[in-house]
């Protein structure tokens, strides 16, 4: 990419201009990440051992929610490309505090809920929408990457969020609703969304055989999905975060949501 860009946001990092919230020095940042990042692809490429897969199947998704900007120039310096953000102003902001030569060597996708109201800016500030999770969304989505002169030569990326844990706050469409089914019937025919595969959370503070049994439960419906609607091609299964992606990865987990093995605590966006 081209040099100028990150050359001045160096610039800016090195003489105290704050980009978005707190940060170290640039060096600092960078030797944090790089050792977290080491132990990361560490045991990303045990647990492709162990379940005899190729290390180059699983992709890691930064979570750089509620991270200065700062976090996402050191993380693409040591070659992370895709991020995942939880809400639309938050990478929004961030997104202007970067140089456009930057910013358009990021993929930046939104991992978090959408309410429906904040398709038509999520489609314009997004690469990709990793959390649809009902046929409101989807038809919402379509109709403003409609309006996206980007997204006049390519689909807006999509996954379809699963919800395959009982716990109430969690989002995510019922593998066996009739909605999921109405969703994935129609889907074809959005012409501007480019459904790509399935995204879930396993639940909190259960028993590793149950977290797997979750991931493991994505992966077969994802093959009856494939299965029952040919038209539909959908590689990719994000599953797994910081506490129990080896199990993911078990699993057949294509992308991984790493945050803070990665980046370290949130200190909260903007404080």
């Amino acid at each position: 990419m081209p040099d100028n860009g990150l050359r001045e946001t160096r610039d800016d990092i090195r003489s105290g201009k704050r980009i978005q919230g707190p940060h170290l020095s640039e060096a600092s940042l960078i030797q944090n990440i790089a050792h977290n990042l080491a132990a990361i692809q560490a045991q990303v490429a045990e647990a492709c051992r162990a379940a005899g897969r190729n290390p180059a199947e699983v992709e890691l998704v930064a979570v750089s929610k509620t991270h200065p900007a700062e976090a996402l120039i050191a993380a693409h310096q040591l070659g992370i490309a895709l991020f995942g953000e939880n809400r639309v102003q938050e990478a929004a902001a961030k997104a202007a505090g970067l140089p456009p030569t930057l910013r358009s060597a990021l993929r930046v996708h939104l991992i978090g809920h959408l309410q429906s109201n904040k398709a038509a800016k999520a489609a314009e500030v997004f690469d990709g929408i990793d959390s649809v999770d009902s046929l409101k969304l989807a038809q919402r989505l379509d109709e403003a990457a409609a309006r996206v002169p980007r997204w006049a030569t390519q689909r807006l990326p999509i996954l379809l969020e699963i919800k395959l844990s009982h716990e109430e706050t969690k989002a995510g469409i019922a593998p066996d609703s009739p909605e999921l089914a109405e969703l994935l019937e129609r889907l074809p025919d959005l012409t501007h969304l480019e459904a790509q595969g399935l995204m879930t959370i396993a639940p909190l503070d259960v028993p590793a055989e149950e977290t797997r049994a979750c991931f493991r439960q994505l992966r077969q419906l994802r093959d009856r999905i494939s299965q029952a609607h040919p038209r539909l091609n959908l590689p990719v299964l994000s599953m797994g975060m910081s506490g129990d992606f080896p199990l993911a990865i078990a699993e057949g987990a294509t992308r991984i949501r790493i945050g803070t093995a990665l980046f370290g605590q949130r200190e909260g966006y903007g404080a």
